[in-house]
């Protein structure tokens, strides 16, 4: 009885330094999502207009955009109202780093979100979710602001896929080289 007692104290220690599964899914979903996202828009600009798998990419773009509108919205509702939050682990400019990083990225997926909106409406072409329902347009299509919101859309892709790619590199380097367990607290397997 004393071996399963002294086996259960390091597991629940364990698990309060691990963020919820809710937490960890929505995290790594988000993560999923805006590499398909980027990925998609990637390969989709290196082939000619008009042909069929450029559409296609085009069409799964825009529904992967929508899914990812819905994560992102869930992810901020859980992490408001009922997401664990952690005790720094961090303390100084590492801790400011961290967060600043993790509020920069917030909004600027939200400015891609909104960006990404206002330009399939500004185009004027069909706004589908997987072919099951379409978005309805706000406003009348407008092709020079098309233009605007697709260069800024692109741009923001861009600094987005850096910075987390910044992120997932600090996340690495404390796992690897500091041996402090950061990256630990946000894998999901126990």
């Amino acid at each position: 009885m004393a071996i399963d007692q002294a086996a259960a104290v390091p597991r629940a220690a364990a698990d309060t330094s691990r963020y919820d599964k809710m937490t960890i899914a929505l995290h790594w979903l988000t993560a999923i999502l805006v590499i398909a996202l980027f990925a998609a828009a990637y390969v989709w600009n290196s082939l000619p207009k008009g042909t069929p798998l450029r559409k296609e990419l085009q069409a799964i773009h825009i529904s992967l955009g929508l899914l990812f509108t819905v994560v992102f919205i869930v992810r901020l509702v859980w992490r408001s109202s009922g997401g664990k939050r952690l005790a720094a682990a961090e303390a100084g400019i590492s801790a400011l780093l961290s967060r600043g990083m993790h509020w920069l990225l917030y909004c600027l997926l939200i400015a891609q979100m909104v960006l990404g909106f206002l330009l399939r409406w500004a185009q004027g072409e069909p706004f589908e979710f997987f072919g099951l329902f379409s978005v309805p347009s706000l406003f009348a299509q407008d092709k020079p602001l098309a233009h605007t919101y697709e260069m800024l859309h692109n741009d923001a892709a861009w600094i987005i896929i850096v910075l987390a790619a910044g992120h997932a590199l600090a996340a690495l380097g404390h796992h690897y080289l500091l041996r402090d367990g950061i990256l630990k607290r946000m894998m999901p397997h126990g």
